[in-house]
């Protein structure tokens, strides 16, 4: 602290008493290295009063040496012991009150000192108050046990002070709304009753917290949730909040009663300025005649200085117009000085002329209240020169050949000028004969009350005269319209607001204008939507894209995390509607990232779905190479969005935008395309074990999208595309010649420019095709070396059995070669299939079964190739490929998914199931027994798309044609077929001949033995029953089956036994969940499972226990179908006296035909 021959404990009592302090070198005050910190106190040397010469030390000398050697705590201990001594010593009290010593200092303190001590450290502090009271204290304690209940106590203490600030706050608050209104106006009010005066803020929150809670209590809920959002800036959970320092008011209805009988007590005041609130005086300082006496003369007094202002504002008013109406002579005088003088005939003399010449556009207005005061000045005098009264109205009107001989420009301005300005002379009007002085007729005139004190008033007394000031005076009105509009038709104000923020000169003024724009309507719908951005799209041509970005983009961003969607969707529309308005490198950084965020975090679909729809906007406009990538990467997002409706808006806008962009920097078929394969291919890789189907599609449907931009590239980089001219006989394109486009933006003639552009280009590539070839042609070229053999290659690698992966690399190639046209796919497309897809059995490995007859490129090349066009030769191409992949796959036992999966394919068509049934009648007729047999298990493929009529006519015929094989094989391959007939088909005739063909093959000698045939029959009753028709499954299936189970006991061939038994139980298993009669569960059902389950026991115990508790389960039924039937019949009286009830209730109803109030009172409990 001090030096060694000062004794600190050596207080002086007296302050008067003041030693000298020591000497100390700068480097004492302030160490090298180091600054002072918030906590150190004023350095300045101490002087040499505060020290006494016999070494005791005053206490300020002390506290500045506590504070300086950071003893914070110290320090506060003795202020606290000075205070309770009635000793204050201002050094300390302006320390410790000064917030600014206790901020929170950042970083770490300086080595060898302690955090919180010195000049780099910080003490502790609350985030609330910015006093001394925050400090946390109690890490510098010695009871470290206590810390926790003295920071309770300190958070307290801070709680109470603020709760006292805001208090304060208020009472601050609510002398100062009680002073808006300014004292001009109040009197104005207080001396017209009929004027009522303007709300005030307070009183306005007030009315608004009452009226929500009349509004709840009455459950008018939605009217409450549209008044608080109308008023979103109140809290009208909290009265406080209304920020009025008084208890709250009763509600409502309380008010209106007595509002009529009680009278509310008027304390009597008297005004600030000129008297005394006699209330805060005490009761015997003046009597109440005193105060009225004393009110009455300052009453008088007030009127009489009101009287002398008016007298005062008049003459000041009157002065201003002979100032403006001198300001404008000498304009006048000074443009005639510079014009060429006018002819008299034009003009008439000289001085008319000056008067003639006004400035067109001078930005001033025309104040309503100067004209009707200097109107009646010179109505009192009469005798005053007409001199003075055309210099008057020459402020409003101009001769016509000063309009004629104006610029346009100026006669556009005319536009705004008062109509009388095209008088051939200045306005007269009736001078009375009158000698009234002009004081007098301005006392007379304020009797109008035109009282111009108020915002309105000021914007209706004046007149604006030219669009400066319109701008002006509109910028000013709005905010004040807009809030009292109808929601509904609050878009009727865009134009204006539009207008105004293009044309207002101030910036703030026009940020605010377009604030008011985007906040319009709370959730604008689609056509609201449309007329917003219709107008951020003319403001945006109007101001330029330095405006556009500085004024638009910021409303945007502001709302781009909007709670309501619409709103977000309102910002998420206008950047692809700005987008070709914006510098463009404002376009590929801020607007691209504020696509991008909403892209990957706004939940609502429909926005999502605008944001790509903007982001293929972009697309279209962003010439930085470097964002290609980051567009690829928004791709792929966009795709594996979880909405269609994402989905949809990127094949239908932003992937023809991007493909578009792509295909200008020249990386179309380097980069595009490839990647996707890539990714293609690695994710079939992956996909040994379980495909991700959906991946798969995403990037399957991509390159399904740049079909038509890379058809478009290959035309446009045609070794004809030199010769392409526009010519008048140039057929027409054929409305099927391409598919139908998603959108526009991948119709090729869209790309390409026009549909006669495009005819002309396909009739060159179709005669280049057919004569000259394709050299030269290197996007061809690529298509026929590189992209066909790889995706051919993938197609081989799919699993067949994946009948959604089939489907989609058919629609693939289907719309490949319907955009490449006929000629291609014949020249290009089927020569390469064909070299991989010889068929000879020698391409068909039979014993493992993976020849590329077995793969996915049967279906795929039959479905997606073989059928893109559809004329006599190109379906006896299919069926001609159908019967040899049968017959080949058949020979040589290879499986038959690939046939099936064609099957499926092109059975989902009806156009193709005539050629199908085609197919299988050349395999019906077929000399080898295998290719029968196959065409017999391809008839159960084909029934369940098939109409009965084809089926009773070409389905069933060749069906029993078959049942009659020679070969036992085939008349078992039948039995499938039939099972799906007896599932799917409703002609009793139809059904009548399958069961009959059934019946023969169960009941036949010939086929007792023949175990490959029940194994059959038994499967298909199994997967058939359940879905049959029920007089079938109980006439036909459970008895047939019990016969079947009964004969597998006598069964002695164990392995034959077994097999016919396992079939069995799935069979039942199947069965058991149908509804069966009593009379078949009891006769066949339950007798079929006994006699399996006494199979099971000898061959598979644990199916044995499963049969025993299907057994039970059975039995219960049947038991409690007779307890129910003996129920049946008390319920029959039940319901006798139910209804005898029902129709007296009805018959009474009946009678209640007189009013609504009636039929209430029969539903009323009886007193």
């Amino acid at each position: 602290m001090a030096s060694g021959s000062v004794n600190p404990f050596n207080v002086s009592d007296s302050e008067e008493e003041a030693p000298e302090e020591p000497q100390r070198s700068p480097g004492d005050e302030a160490p090298s290295g180091r600054s002072p910190g918030l906590f150190s106190p004023q350095t300045e040397p101490e002087p040499a009063a505060l020290l006494l010469h016999s070494g005791r030390v005053s206490i300020d000398v002390i506290a500045a040496q506590l504070l300086r050697d950071q003893y914070i705590l110290t320090a506060l201990e003795l202020h606290t012991e000075l205070l309770e001594a009635g000793r204050e010593l201002p050094r300390l009290r302006d320390y410790f009150s000064n917030p600014g010593n206790f901020e929170r200092q950042s970083g770490t303190p300086p080595a060898g000192k302690e955090p919180g001590l010195g000049p780099g450290g910080a003490l502790n502090r609350a985030g609330s108050i910015s006093t001394l009271d925050s400090l946390d204290f109690t890490r510098y304690s010695d009871d470290g046990n206590r810390e926790s209940d003295e920071r309770v106590a300190v958070l307290e203490f801070e709680l109470r002070k603020a709760k006292e600030t805001i208090q304060a706050l208020r009472t601050n608050l609510t002398q100062a709304a009680e002073c808006e209104i300014p004292s001009q106006e109040r009197k104005n009010y207080k001396s017209s009753p009929e004027m009522q005066e303007p709300i005030r803020p307070l009183e306005k929150r007030a009315l608004n917290f009452l009226v929500n809670e009349y509004l709840l209590k009455n459950e008018y809920k939605l009217s409450s949730i549209t008044f608080s959002d109308e008023n979103d800036d109140q809290d009208f959970e909290l009265w406080d909040d209304v920020g009025l320092n008084i208890p709250k008011p009763p509600d409502l209805l309380q008010l209106y009663r007595n509002c009529g009988s009680i009278h509310p007590f008027h304390r009597e005041t008297a005004d600030a300025a000129v008297g005394v609130d006699t209330g805060d005086l005490p009761g015997d300082y003046i009597t109440q005649e005193a105060v009225q006496k004393t009110e009455t003369i300052q009453k008088e007094v007030v009127q009489e200085l009101e009287y002398q202002i008016s007298l005062l504002n008049s003459e000041k008013q009157s002065l201003a117009e002979q100032i403006k109406k001198l300001h404008s002579e000498i304009q006048d005088l000074q443009r005639n000085v510079s014009s060429p003088v006018k002819a008299p005939t034009e003009c008439g003399d000289t001085k008319k002329g000056l008067q003639c010449e006004r400035s067109l556009d001078n930005g001033q207005y025309l104040d309503i209240r100067g004209v009707t005061e200097t109107d009646a000045a010179s109505e009192s005098n009469p005798n005053s020169t007409t001199t003075s009264t055309s210099t008057n109205t020459n402020n409003t009107t101009a001769p016509d050949h000063a309009a004629e001989s104006s610029s346009p420009s100026t006669q556009t301005h005319s536009k705004f000028k008062s109509p009388a300005q095209h008088s051939k002379g200045p306005v007269q009007f009736d001078q009375p004969n009158r000698k009234l002085s002009p004081a007098f007729h301005q006392a007379l005139l304020s009797f109008c009350r035109m009282s111009a004190d108020s915002r309105l008033g000021s914007e209706v007394s004046r007149i604006a005269d030219s669009e400066e000031s319109v701008m002006l005076m509109l910028g000013r009105c709005l905010p004040h319209i807009v809030p009292n509009v109808l929601l509904a038709k609050r878009e009727e104000l865009i134009p204006l607001i539009l207008c105004t923020a293009c044309l207002h000169p101030e910036p703030k003024e026009r940020d605010q204008l377009l604030h008011i724009l985007f906040n319009l309507i709370k959730r604008p719908d689609d056509e609201q939507r449309q007329m917003i951005l219709m107008g951020c799209v003319a403001f945006a041509r109007h101001v330029g894209p330095t405006r556009v970005e500085v004024e638009l983009l910021p409303q945007c961003w502001e709302q781009i995390n909007h709670k309501y969607p619409e709103r977000r969707l309102l910002v998420a529309e206008s950047c692809g509607a700005l987008a070709p308005y914006l510098p463009k490198e404002i376009r590929s950084s801020l607007v691209l990232s504020m696509l991008q965020q909403m892209l990957a975090e706004d939940k609502a679909d429909m926005v999502r779905e605008a944001v790509v729809k903007s982001l293929g906007i972009i697309m279209g406009y962003i010439d930085d190479p470097d964002k290609h990538s980051q567009g690829f990467e928004l791709m792929l997002l966009s795709l594996g969005d979880l909405s269609e409706r994402v989905v949809a808006a990127t094949h239908q806008v932003f992937i023809p935008a991007f493909a578009a962009w792509t295909v200008e920097l020249g990386n179309l078929q380097s980069q595009l395309i490839p990647s996707l394969l890539s990714r293609i291919e690695k994710l079939l890789q992956q996909g040994e074990h379980g495909l991700d189907e959906h991946k798969l599609h995403t990037f399957l449907s991509a390159l399904q999208s740049l079909i038509p931009p890379l058809f478009a590239l290959v035309l446009q980089n045609a070794p004809f595309t030199s010769r392409a001219k526009l010519q008048s006989d140039i057929t027409p394109i054929e409305v099927t010649r391409f598919p139908r486009p998603a959108s526009p933006l991948q119709d090729v003639a869209t790309i390409i420019g026009s549909r006669e552009q495009l005819a002309v280009l396909l009739q060159l590539y179709e005669n280049q095709l057919q004569h000259e070839g394709t050299t030269g042609w290197d996007t061809l070229l690529w298509v026929v070396n590189q992209l066909l053999p790889q995706l051919i290659e993938i197609v081989g690698r799919i699993n067949v059995a994946s009948s959604t992966c089939v489907h989609e690399f058919s629609r693939f190639f289907w719309r490949l070669c319907r955009t490449f046209g006929k000629t291609f796919t014949n020249t290009k497309v089927k020569p390469q299939f064909q070299e991989i897809l010889r068929l000879s059995e020698e391409n068909v490995d039979a014993t493992a079964g993976n020849g590329i007859l077995t793969k996915a490129t049967v279906p795929i090349y039959a479905t997606g190739v073989l059928t893109c066009y559809n004329q006599e030769e190109d379906r006896k191409l299919l069926v001609g490929f159908l019967e040899d992949v049968m017959t080949t796959l058949s020979l040589s036992h290879a499986p038959l998914d690939s046939l099936k999966a064609s099957f499926v394919e092109l059975g989902a068509n009806p156009a193709y199931h005539e050629l199908l049934l085609t197919v299988l009648w050349y395999g019906v007729v077929h000399t080898s027994a295998l290719v029968r047999c196959t065409a017999a298990r391809m008839f159960e493929l084909l029934v369940k798309g098939v109409n009965e009529t084809l089926v009773a006519q070409r389905v069933v015929p060749a069906l029993i044609t078959l049942s009659s094989d020679p070969e036992i094989s085939v008349r078992i391959a039948t039995i499938p077929a039939f099972g799906t007939i007896m599932e799917t088909v409703t002609q009793r005739e139809l059904l009548e001949r399958v069961k009959m063909q059934l019946a023969s093959f169960l009941e036949d000698p010939q086929y007792q033995d023949q175990h490959s045939l029940h194994m059959e029959i038994i499967k298909t009753f199994g997967r058939v029953g359940p879905n049959a028709e029920p007089r079938f499954r109980d006439e036909f299936v459970l008895p047939h089956l019990h016969k079947l189970a009964l004969g597998n006991n006598m069964q002695t061939a164990e392995n034959k036994r077994m097999d016919i038994a396992s079939q069995l139980f799935e069979a039942y298993s199947a069965l058991s969940c149908c509804f069966i009669s009593e009379e078949i569960m009891v006769n066949h059902f339950l007798p079929g499972l006994r006699c399996l389950r006494t199979d099971m026991e000898h061959l598979s115990p644990e199916h044995e226990v499963i049969l025993s508790s299907m057994i039970k389960e059975c039995e219960l039924k049947v038991e409690n179908r007779g307890i129910g039937e003996a129920q049946g019949s008390m319920s029959i009286a039940a319901s006798l006296v139910g209804e005898d009830a029902k129709t007296k209730f009805l018959s009474k109803m009946g009678q209640l035909t007189t009013s609504g109030a009636m039929l209430a009172n029969v539903f009323q409990r009886k007193k």
